[in-house]
């Protein structure tokens, strides 16, 4: 079962380092991005606004890399199977969601436009979050099949 939630993951990095890419390409060649997606026609407003940018850098050059990292990550936890490459990739998860969020909210409250694509990439990132919650527990009740739980402590017997 786990295979098959980090292959999905995979792929959904793939599709979010497509979105980004076609985001960083807009940026590199000054085309007009195509989103005229019932109504919303927001994305070239935003993709040329100054919040596009974080430290001289444009947030489609984020994107890549962030969806980058992940596909490598993925990409070596179908080969390795590791616990620790795992939790990078419900680490990157929430630093992603935390991202999508604040980007979203700086695009309602500050620069009041839409981008489609910015909405697609915080879905992806938002599947990818729920996806990596199944991979690998935060907790696990039992290290070994032999070892029982460990009991609880009851209420003293009544006497």
């Amino acid at each position: 079962m786990k295979r098959v939630v980090v292959v999905l993951i995979l792929v959904l990095a793939f599709c979010g380092l497509a979105d980004s890419a076609y985001l960083a390409q807009h940026e590199a060649n000054g085309v007009p991005l195509i989103c005229t997606v019932q109504n919303l026609d927001g994305c070239n407003v935003v993709a040329n606004s100054p919040y596009a940018y974080l430290f001289g850098i444009s947030l489609a050059e984020y994107g890549v890399f962030f969806y980058g990292i992940l596909f490598v990550l993925s990409a070596l936890e179908l080969a390795l199977f590791d616990r620790l490459l795992r939790r990078a990739i419900q680490l990157m998860a929430i630093l992603g969601i935390l991202a999508s969020l604040y980007f979203i909210t700086i695009q309602v409250y500050f620069i009041g436009a839409f981008c489609t694509y910015c909405a697609v990439s915080a879905g992806i990132t938002l599947l990818v979050l729920i996806l990596a919650s199944f991979i690998e527990p935060l907790r696990k009740t039992c290290q070994h099949p032999d070892e029982t739980p460990t009991q609880h402590l009851s209420m003293p017997p009544a006497g």
